[in-house]
């Protein structure tokens, strides 16, 4: 007994931990907590901190146990049987008081655990069966490996939480990282010992102490959130009365415990696309209605499943110790509604199954209804008909004919779903191949729920049972739509945040392996972002800030003008304006077939003004030339002298003759005009000479019979004017881009051709 105390005292856990020995359960939790952080060895690079780790947890374990602290009050035991100096751990022993190893110590292959070898995972095994079985149930699992000193510690707590959590439908496996270093990596472990929390197909890493109770509350905390609601006297209503809505029966455990036993969330994971779930606590006040009103006995756990009707369930089980394999039956036998509605393929398949050869016949009773408030009282009847009628060969369901139309439509060719009179329509099937081929029947006179309806029903039936070939009709039925399944938002929000629980996760614990992916992708993001911004910052300043072109640049002539026609679709240089001229080769594609959006702004000119207009609308619109939109060209109205008088007329008279004012629109002389032409929308804007005059450099004045003989052959006075024919020419061009000049529309552009009435439809 001296050597029990001896080491009681040399392994104190109140020492340990650093608490009074009347310290209370939260402050042991604190302590524990905080050194539980300072001694993890993936913390703490001290030699010493894998075994003070060990010896943190195991006095947490015995502290935050009412039965154990007892007994080392009492005796100096930290386990139930032994003394912590003297615990379960293979080899613990030996690191302290001598250095015995016994063979159990190195785990060779031949002294592995026998009971371990059914838990064992390979990848193929895994990929088959463990994946999708972790959409039914949680895993836990167990990463480990020969020659592993800190897996024998942890060995003893693993066994226990085996023992315990097996039995209530939790997967157990064991990986071993020598022999399955393909399955390691699927899962991202990369070191053992780890234990890793596997649901609906999503890893979960196990960072906290090798405790029972925290690995219970782990596996607890991998399930999704309401599961399970919490019913009192003021919603049971509520929820009883949601099976219209949620299409699934309703399943009432009553227990003395305040919290939702472990084992009832278990049961509801796996069958939660079945049934709904709600805990009564029978301890609570607010409660007692609802005991009363089932007679509910308070001392077992008793479980209530309600279907169609909420005042009566349809089942009920109750026995002290509920075992999983009790609770899994008793929700299997009734997993559906009396009539339920068929809402997806998965439903149908499962109500309707395809008939097998070694299989007896199933048949199932198909009502097509609608959800109005006209057709509830036919909805009701067929309920009463069907609870009435209830045969093992026999599966009854509705279906809302707005929601599965190609469904209805193919059953009810050319037949009418809803008559005047308000009538459904019931349909006998029975399903011959997975391709969607049925046999079946539809009962003449419709369905809503009279006394003659359920007759006529119910004698069709018998006649079915009696000769199978009573179903005449063949279809093939395309799939259901699946009304329950969430919107594309609802999914991506899902995934989104267990993405951002995963980042998460691996920054908190510092598992830089596993970030790696994650931490490439988002710096690979970062810097083709940073990247494009630096070079768009020390690029040229081409378009925005176009330099003064120099004095030897001159603008585009007609000959080398004609030379660049088939390249004026790529974006203006910096030191020029690319001026392309109308003729039959480019006003297509130029004019009548421009993109939406684009503009091509065209000077018109003679023979005679060509070379000083083209140099003069080369200085106004060389400002704006960067603009991808703007294409710049000339027509030569010598050439095509029909087409400004022709694009004029065609012009609404009104706006022509707001916008020119009392001038005369047939004037022949159009050199200087500037047109802003929109291809795509049919409608152009105006630009007008502002000065004919003299030039104002020169002193003498000319006379109107002078300037009517500069036009017949003064070179110096057709000089002059036309310099100053497009002296407003930028002011003009900012309006445009403004989109303040009045638009006149055309319905439709003329040809080139000198044919005075030839248009060209865009």
């Amino acid at each position: 007994m001296s050597s029990v105390l001896q080491l009681a005292s040399e392994y104190d856990p109140y020492k340990i931990l650093g608490v009074s020995r009347s310290a209370s359960q939260a402050e042991i939790k604190r302590a524990y907590k905080s050194l539980a952080r300072e001694w993890h060895p993936d913390k703490n690079k001290d030699p010493k901190a894998e075994d003070m780790f060990i010896k943190i947890s195991k006095s947490y374990e015995i502290l935050s146990n009412e039965e154990r602290r007892s007994n080392f009050d009492r005796y100096g035991q930290m386990d139930e049987n032994q003394p912590f100096g003297q615990s379960q751990h293979h080899g613990f022993r030996s690191f302290h008081n001598s250095f015995y190893f016994d063979e159990s110590f190195f785990h060779f292959p031949r002294s592995r655990d026998f009971a371990d070898s059914k838990y064992m995972l390979h990848h193929a095994q895994f990929n088959s069966d463990v994946l999708p079985d972790s959409h039914k149930r949680p895993y836990l699992i167990k990463v480990t490996s020969e020659w592993c000193f800190a897996c024998i510690h942890i060995e003893p707590v693993w066994k226990e939480t085996v023992q315990e959590l097996e039995p209530l439908g939790v997967g157990i496996g064991i990986v071993d990282l020598g022999y399955e270093r393909r399955l390691a990596n699927q899962l991202g472990a990369h070191r053992a010992p780890s234990i890793i929390g596997l649901v609906n197909g999503r890893v979960t890493f196990f960072h906290q102490a090798v405790v029972r109770e925290h690995l219970r509350q782990f596996v607890e905390d991998l399930l999704p959130q309401k599961l399970v609601e919490k019913i009192t006297d003021n919603n049971y209503k509520t929820f009883l009365d949601s099976w219209h809505v949620e299409n699934k029966p309703s399943l009432l455990l009553f227990d003395q415990v305040p919290i939702v036993p472990l084992l009832y969330k278990l049961t509801a994971f796996a069958f939660r696309n079945y049934v709904r779930f709600g805990f009564v606590d029978q301890g609570e006040t607010h409660n007692a209605r609802l005991l009363r009103m089932f007679n509910i006995n308070t001392y077992a756990p008793t479980m209530l499943l309600f279907k169609e009707d909420t005042e009566k369930p349809v089942d009920i089980i109750q026995a002290r110790g509920m075992k999983r394999q009790i609770m899994d039956e008793f929700v299997s036998n009734n997993k559906f509604l009396q009539v339920p509605r068929l809402v997806s393929q998965q439903l149908f398949d499962e109500l309707c199954p395809v008939k097998q050869f070694h299989r007896r016949r199933k048949y199932c009773v198909l009502l097509i209804t609608r959800e109005d408030q006209a057709f509830l009282p036919g909805n009701k009847a067929f309920l009463d008909f069907a609870t009435t009628n209830k045969k093992d060969v026999l599966r009854f369901a509705y279906i809302y004919q707005r929601h599965q139309q190609p469904l209805c439509q193919a059953l009810l060719y050319n037949q009418a779903v809803v008559s005047p009179q308000v009538r459904g329509q019931v349909v006998i099937l029975e399903r011959r191949s997975q391709a969607g081929k049925v046999l079946y029947r539809s009962v003449s006179g419709g369905w809503n729920g009279s006394e003659e309806d359920k007759y006529l029903l119910h004698e069709q039936l018998e006649l079915l049972q009696k000769d199978p070939t009573y179903l005449s009709s063949d279809a093939t039925l395309p799939e259901l739509n699946n009304e329950m399944a969430p919107i594309f938002i609802i999914q991506w929000m899902n995934a989104a945040y267990d993405y951002i629980i995963q980042i998460y996760d691996d920054l908190l614990y510092s598992n830089w392996r596993e970030m790696m992916p994650i931490l490439s992708l988002i710096f690979s993001a970062l810097f083709i972002l940073f990247g494009t911004v630096i070079i768009q910052a020390f690029s040229e300043p081409g378009d925005s800030k176009p330099r003064k072109p120099k004095p030897k640049e001159q603008p585009q002539t007609e000959d080398d003008a004609s030379s660049r026609a088939s390249t004026s679709s790529r974006p203006p240089r910096k030191d020029f304006v690319e001026v392309t001229e109308l003729t039959d080769i480019t006003y297509t594609s130029n004019l009548v077939k421009l993109r939406p959006g684009h503009i091509n702004v065209v000077l018109v000119l003679t023979n005679v003004s060509k070379n000083a207009l083209l140099r003069k609308f080369a200085k106004e619109v060389f400002s704006f030339s960067g603009t991808q939109t703007l294409h710049f060209s000339f027509l030569n109205a010598d050439k095509h002298r029909h087409w400004m008088p022709s694009l004029l007329r065609s012009a609404s008279e009104a706006a022509w003759s707001e916008s020119h004012c009392d001038d005369d629109e047939e004037s022949s002389d159009y050199s200087g005009h500037v047109l802003a032409l929109n291809g795509y929308k049919k409608y152009f804007c105006i630009f007008r000479p502002v000065f004919t005059g003299d030039d104002p450099n020169d002193s003498s004045s000319e006379t109107s019979e002078d300037r009517a003989g500069s036009k017949r052959g003064s070179s110096r006075a057709t000089h002059i004017e036309v310099h100053h024919k497009l002296d407003r020419l930028g002011l003009w061009m900012e309006r445009l881009m403004e989109g303040t000049l009045p638009r006149l529309q055309v319905p439709a552009w003329p040809m080139l051709d000198d044919t005075n009435n030839s248009f060209t439809e865009s």
